[in-house]
């Protein structure tokens, strides 16, 4: 008897743990300055899960998406990873906030967990990462070699200054910015750094008068570069702001204002505009969301997850990476093939600028 009671019981365990739900963790700046890349984040990789889910899941299990807040902040993210890592969530969209995700990579590659971002661009995310980490979006030092290339095009002859607000997305995007730049023989009038977070940036308004700039190149985000841009046009200085990625938000402009006039940053072609996206775009209009920036990155970073676990017929994390190094991957921003760091094959990349509200792309 007490063998057929253990029997059953262990067939019970079995058929559950057939129909169980597999979890992935999302982790993102849903607080903080930066949290409205949280919520691009967000809202894409929900569509995904709930489309994913309406397909009948991977591997016949539905995933539950929980989501985590790193804040964009190191020692908060670490905190995140250690939390994750408690609850064996093994699978993990995020984060945004290269700082944030180089503090907590370590803690997800110690423990075999497989992380996939749709927004960290620090090379290192990857370099360093063993066998554990991905990325769909555009790294830090490509996007700094397109603004070089881009100022080498079109401002030759133009006086450069090149800040960074210190962060490690900041120092990477101008850091490369100036080496390309020198090494093409162009050389910036100033690189210096300031501090992110303040609301009067008076100083560096006045270092734009005294150097004369004709074009500022900011490695840093949106609130800080808005800040900057306003206060800059309020004191008639009409130096061209250049930045990177991080200008990809409508929330750039509600600091800016009209200020924020002519703008130029850089990012890939746009993504609602693929066919692949045109279902994903709709939905989450309809559900009241306007997609912006990363959203069909985060989305993609969820179907590649996805189809990484059903093509290796497997949940061990070790096995999917492997797998996912392999393999192509139809997603909502084009199909996706990773190099042996974990990077996508080298994407477009294309600068934009603000209008009136709006940005679009520029030759």
């Amino acid at each position: 008897m007490k063998a057929w009671i253990a029997a059953f019981f262990f067939l019970m365990a079995m058929i559950s743990s057939a129909h169980a739900d597999v979890t992935f963790a999302l982790v993102a700046p849903l607080t903080g300055s930066y949290a409205v890349f949280g919520e691009q984040l967000r809202h894409g990789a929900e569509q995904a899960v709930k489309d994913i889910n309406a397909k009948g899941g991977v591997l016949g299990q539905k995933i539950t998406l929980k989501e985590f807040d790193d804040a964009c902040d190191p020692k908060q993210a670490v905190a995140v990873a250690n939390q994750i890592v408690s609850a064996n969530i093994k699978f993990v969209v995020g984060h945004f906030c290269s700082g944030a995700a180089l503090a907590a990579e370590k803690t997800f590659i110690e423990n075999e967990t497989l992380i996939i971002s749709p927004g960290v661009g620090h090379p290192k995310f990857t370099e360093d990462a063993d066998t554990f980490a991905f990325r769909v979006g555009i790294r830090n030092d490509w996007q700094g070699q397109v603004i070089a290339h881009y100022i080498l095009k079109h401002f030759h002859d133009k006086n450069i200054v090149i800040l960074n607000d210190r962060s490690a997305y900041g120092e990477m995007v101008a850091s490369t910015v100036k080496n390309e730049l020198n090494q093409a023989g162009k050389q910036e009038s100033l690189y210096d750094s300031f501090a992110a977070g303040e609301k009067d940036y008076a100083a560096i308004v006045t270092l734009m008068k005294e150097k004369k700039a004709d074009i500022l190149v900011v490695g840093g985000y949106h609130t800080e570069i808005g800040l900057i841009t306003r206060q800059m046009r309020q004191q008639n200085v009409s130096t061209q702001v250049m930045s990177g990625v991080t200008l990809m938000t409508n929330e750039f402009w509600s600091i800016a204002g009209k200020d924020g006039e002519g703008a130029l940053m850089t990012f890939g072609p746009d993504p609602k505009k693929r066919a692949e996206a045109k279902a994903v775009v709709t939905s989450l209009r309809q559900n009241g969301y306007e997609p912006e920036g990363y959203t069909i990155y985060s989305y993609a970073a969820v179907q590649t997850l996805a189809q990484g676990i059903v093509a290796t017929q497997a949940m061990d994390t070790r096995k999917v990476a492997g797998t996912l190094r392999k393999g192509t991957y139809p997603t909502v921003i084009g199909d996706l093939r990773f190099n042996d760091k974990g990077d996508v094959q080298r994407p477009e990349i294309v600068m934009y600028q603000w209008h009136d509200g709006k940005y679009a792309e520029v030759n």
